[in-house]
Order: structure tokens, then sequence, then C-alpha cells
């Protein structure tokens, strides 16, 4: 097994884990929001103390790739990237939508082979960025942006069981009215829970790129325009 520094900063929760032979050795998260800017740097230095304190040598940096919020993806990738040629260490890219199925997996029971996991992330108004995995977490539907409505998902939910999860998947609930759609709440991508997924790519060599990586946005950024006239 490897010690891997988790970083996770796709949404507005900021978070960093040291991991180590399947075990969350330290982590730490911010759920106050928009504080990746201002406190990622100090958790990672807190992560790096707690390895160096104990002569831990770090194998692999990993770090969420998105989709995500631009700002949050840009400063951990940023970060990583640093932290990754600096130490010379492989670089691992975390994709959102899986790091939500897997925590939604471990911390729920479901027993039924055709249950399909949608991840969700809110991408403002009614669209989201989502995708859709068997319990494999082999694609069902790669991930895209997606605008719902109604009728989203309604083939798909004719045969199987879906599980829905992430912040995306709690703005649409209401929308989505059928006796197969399960909304799981109150799921949030974390440092901690990237462990099983950073652990696994590390054993096969699924590294990215250090220098020429870039976020999965699976959109381009859209500025947001301020409604005062500055003249």
């Amino acid at each position: 097994m490897a010690n891997i520094l988790n970083i996770e900063t796709s949404t507005s929760v900021c978070s960093v884990a040291l991991t180590s032979e399947g075990e969350v050795l330290e982590h730490v998260e911010n759920y106050e929001g928009q504080t990746h800017a201002t406190m990622l740097s100090v958790y990672i230095k807190r992560m790096l103390h707690y390895a160096t304190s104990r002569q831990m040598k770090l194998d692999a940096i990993a770090v969420s790739i998105g989709p995500g919020s631009y700002t949050g993806l840009r400063i951990g990738l940023s970060e990583a990237k640093g932290l990754a040629f600096g130490m010379d260490v492989p670089l691992i890219g975390v994709n959102t939508l899986k790091l939500l199925t897997v925590t939604t997996m471990f911390a729920h029971f479901f027993d039924d082979e055709s249950t399909l996991f949608v991840p969700m992330i809110d991408a403002r108004r009614m669209e989201v960025y989502t995708a859709v995995y068997d319990n494999a977490l082999r694609d069902i539907l790669p991930p895209q942006p997606m605008i719902i409505d109604e009728n989203s998902f309604a083939d798909l939910l004719r045969d199987h069981h879906l599980v829905f999860c992430g912040n995306g998947a709690d703005k649409v609930k209401k929308l989505i009215q059928h006796p197969n759609a399960e909304f799981i709440e109150g799921v949030k991508p974390v440092a901690l829970s990237m462990l099983a997924l950073s652990e696994k790519a590390y054993r096969e060599n699924d590294f990215i790129d250090v220098a020429y990586s870039t976020p999965l946005y699976l959109k381009e950024f859209q500025a947001t325009k301020s409604k005062k006239k500055l003249f």
C-alpha cells in the first residue's frame, strides 16, 4: 500500500486527508464555503507535518479533478501539481462523480443488483454535472452537464433502482418522482473518502501528467455579469 496525500476542492467543502495502507491517518474538512484559497495550503502543511513527525514518505498526491467548481478545481490541482513536482511523486486524478458514488456505496447497503448510481453536482439553475454508474463503477452514462426535468432518466427508471446523491440531487428531488428513484441526502465529496479510489489508481499506475493535466470542467466557464453599472 501507499502513503497518499488526498486533496478535495471540487465543491464548497475544502478538505485534505493523509491515507496509508487502507486507513485514514489524519484529515481535516472545512464546510464554511469558499475557503480554498486561504485554507488549503494550511491544511496541507498540517498533513505534511503529521507525515514528517512519523518519518513517513509520501508515495503520491491525489486530487479531485472534477467536475465541480471552476475556482476550487483550479486551486486544488495547482497545489497538487506543485507538491507532486517538488516531491517527485506521481499525481492521481480522482473523478468527483465517482467519489460521490463510492461515498454513497460505503455509507449505505444496496442489495438490488439492478441498482445504478446517479451522482450530481450543482451547476446552477436546473443544470447539474452527472453520470450513471453501476456497482462496479462502470459508465452507464458518461459524465456530462444535463438540464434536469421531470422526464430525466425515465428510460433507466423503468428497469432499475436509481440512487441519486450529491448537492445537485438535492435540488431535483421534487422534479423526479418515481418509485424506483431513491435520494440520499447530505453526501459531499471529501478527501477522506478518496481512499479507495486513490489507492486503486496507485496500484494500477493510473496517474495523470503533472505538467499538462487539466480539471474535468465538462463545459466552458461562464462568468456572472454584475448588475451594477460601473460607469
